[in-house]
């Protein structure tokens, strides 16, 4: 089932596409957080490297203290809906991320459903998007996947 995937950056128009899915773990404790940002008390938080972390479910609420956090850019990963009714949706996410001065991308990848084309297109977002980036879903598995993927 395709899904709408846009990507946007503060004060700009967003773009469409299509997407699909993912999953996966990360494992690197909180004295292992690089230097280039923050260590920040959020659902299953992980390092991947300097430049990239992942986290489980965000909240619009949680974006000032990301932005805080040194992180410049947000990817989303989780699909709307995919939570039930209290996930808030990529619109709002990203009306949060943009009040701050984040740049936000929604990429909504099912995980039974990952694709190559997913994991390419995430690293697309990787190289255009102001370093560092957090990516989330739901619990960080699919963007990890998506960043292990080449």
């Amino acid at each position: 089932m395709p899904n709408s995937h846009q990507a946007s950056h503060p004060g700009s128009d967003d773009s469409s596409a299509e997407s699909r899915s993912g999953a996966s773990n990360a494992a690197m404790s909180s004295s292992d957080a690089p230097s280039a940002y923050k260590f920040i008390e959020l659902p299953f938080f992980a390092a991947l490297d300097s430049s990239l972390a992942v986290a489980g479910q965000l909240s619009p609420e949680d974006m000032a203290a990301i932005r805080e956090a040194g992180f410049s850019s947000v990817i989303n990963n989780r699909p709307d809906g995919e939570g039930g009714p209290s996930q808030p949706s990529h619109t709002e996410m990203k009306a949060a991320a943009d009040a701050v001065g984040l740049h936000y991308v929604y990429q909504p990848v099912i995980s039974s459903q990952m694709t190559m084309d997913d994991a390419h297109r995430f690293h697309e977002h990787l190289e255009a998007l102001p370093k560092p980036v957090l990516a989330f879903c739901r619990t960080g598995t699919r963007c990890t996947r998506l960043f292990q993927a080449r």
